[in-house]
């Protein structure tokens, strides 16, 4: 692996795991109230073409990066569907 390579792998894990931030609170609020689906969901389609430019390119850094984010998305986007109506916890 080259020094571009671990470049990219760095930048790919910190775009990717911004999200997590987002899902710990949703998880721990039971609540998904302020979160839009639609936002998600037009991110999936751009990470999912991400992964496809990776698999063209034989980019390992963007394929694994990207899988990942759109594992953090999806994770997200189930969780913003389950709590989306439910009240903040502690209301």
């Amino acid at each position: 692996m080259n020094g571009i390579q671990i470049l990219g792998l760095a930048a790919g894990i910190l775009t990717a795991s911004s999200l997590i931030p987002q899902v710990i609170k949703t998880y721990k609020a039971k609540s998904a109230e302020d979160v839009s689906i639609v936002m998600l969901l037009v991110l999936q389609a751009g990470i999912i073409l991400w992964v496809l430019y990776g698999i063209k390119r034989e980019d390992l850094p963007i394929i694994v990066t990207n899988s990942f984010s759109l594992l953090v998305n999806i994770t997200m986007v189930v969780l913003g569907i389950k709590y989306k109506n439910a009240p903040r916890k502690g209301q």
